[in-house]
């Protein structure tokens, strides 16, 4: 019989609903302006491209300050770097609210950026301090995945009140909803449980020297390919090009665009259990996860790409539920990252991480608007279906600098366990082995 996994403390479910309900709600204040760019051009007498700049500018954001926000966290703790996300978020709301042109709108955006990103990594080092680590890919997987919930509450609740009241109000709401969660954040998250000893104060060169370690880890760069590789194609769908691929490219009714989006939603919330439940059992197997990601993405995407004419509805449903497991297969990187770094650079190793799939979604967003606009003539935005499917070909780039960087790292960490007398059995002999209750490794 397996040895029992240690069980978490008793508070720690209450620490981490708490660090759920801030994640959730920044997920909340991220899709915010997205479902409300109707009235956003409206009032700000801004054209479709400014308004779909303030989403770019956004990941710009929120890509760049991954790496200070991970440094900071080993440095401050969770319940600091949450605190301030939370209170950054509301004043970029509540400045939004009140704003009249497009540079203080852009300036609010820049603010909700920057909050949200010091909310996720910190919320997954609350999750390492608190849960044993057999259980962290679960937790992990539930967090990223319940928090889509912000995703819902801004398309359904915050876009009812902007129709049934003012700008003003709406996002002065949203901008007290993030005051609420700073209120609990400072009653009820802790850093770690009692008796976990602080990491002592660095200073700027025990920084610099703990960032360079967590770089030349193999451990956190296969994190970073991995996140890279499987998060930014469903990223890239759900957040812009999604809808109008699916609307004006194949032709779809915008209630039919909808469903299939929520549709990738529903599968990612369906996927992250099973995929941490798997992370936990078969630690060693994770790439084995990553490649089923890839090559299915890859794969759906490929047949979609190149079917004659408009793809049929049952095809582009199994699209989205395909790329409803992206966002499930990104948190793997994540695991990568906690399993081969101390607890004193995990703050760092995530944020490093956190770059990989959000600076090849802000990539391949940029680079499917630039083939769009070079294939479709003037200023239109009548895009054809050939002009989608040459955007999204942009994505066969960023799958193999991903799968490279995935594969060479692999080869490094397994050479480093080999060193250590762990070798790992072919595929189909560990989950024999494992069947009948013997080694998986040999």
């Amino acid at each position: 019989m397996p040895p029992t996994a240690p069980r978490p403390p008793a508070r720690a479910y209450t620490v981490w609903l708490v660090a759920l309900a801030a994640y959730a709600v920044a997920v909340f204040h991220r899709a915010s302006l997205g479902v409300a760019g109707v009235e956003a051009q409206e009032r700000f007498a801004a054209s479709a491209s400014a308004v779909s700049l303030f989403v770019v500018l956004q990941l710009v954001v929120y890509a760049g300050m991954q790496v200070p926000v991970g440094v900071a966290l080993d440095r401050f703790g969770s319940r600091r770097l949450i605190l301030a996300g939370a209170l950054t978020m509301a004043a970029g709301q509540a400045v939004l609210a009140l704003a009249g042109d497009v540079p203080t709108a852009v300036a609010a955006r820049v603010l909700v950026g920057a909050g949200d990103a010091m909310t996720f990594v910190s919320v997954l080092r609350v999750i390492g301090f608190w849960f044993p680590g057999p259980t962290v890919p679960m937790i992990t997987q539930l967090t990223a995945q319940i928090g889509q919930v912000g995703q819902i509450l801004a398309a359904y609740p915050l876009v009812a009140l902007l129709h049934g009241a003012s700008w003003e109000v709406t996002f002065l709401g949203a901008a007290a909803v993030g005051v609420l969660v700073a209120v609990l954040v400072v009653v009820g998250l802790r850093d770690a449980p009692a008796g976990t000893a602080p990491a002592p104060p660095a200073g700027l060169a025990d920084v610099r020297r703990s960032l360079a370690l967590t770089w030349r880890e193999s451990g956190t760069r296969i994190g970073l390919y991995t996140h890279l590789v499987t998060q930014f194609s469903g990223t890239v769908f759900t957040l812009l090009w999604g809808y109008p691929f699916l609307v004006v490219g194949e032709g779809r009714s915008p209630a039919t665009a909808a469903g299939l989006l929520t549709v990738l939603v529903v599968v990612g919330m369906g996927v992250g259990p099973l995929l941490g439940r798997l992370c936990g059992r078969w630690p060693l197997r994770r790439s084995t996860l990553v490649f089923t990601v890839l090559a299915a993405t890859a794969g759906i995407w490929t047949v979609v790409l190149l079917w004659p004419g408009p793809a049929p509805l049952p095809l582009l449903v199994l699209l989205v539920v395909v790329l409803g497991t992206n966002g499930p297969g990104s948190m793997i990187g994540f695991d990568f990252a906690r399993t081969w770094n101390p607890a004193e650079r995990q703050g760092s190793a995530s944020g490093v991480v956190n770059v990989g799939g959000f600076l090849a979604s802000l990539l391949t967003v940029l680079a499917v608007g630039a083939v769009l606009d070079l294939l479709t003539p003037g200023r239109s935005t009548d895009y054809s279906l050939d002009a989608f499917r040459a955007a999204f070909a942009v994505q066969y780039l960023f799958w193999a600098i991903g799968l490279v960087g995935v594969l060479r790292h692999r080869r490094q960490l397994r050479a480093r366990l080999a060193r250590d007398g762990v070798v790992l059995a072919p595929l189909h002999v560990a989950v024999s082995a494992r069947l009948r209750g013997g080694s998986a490794y040999r």
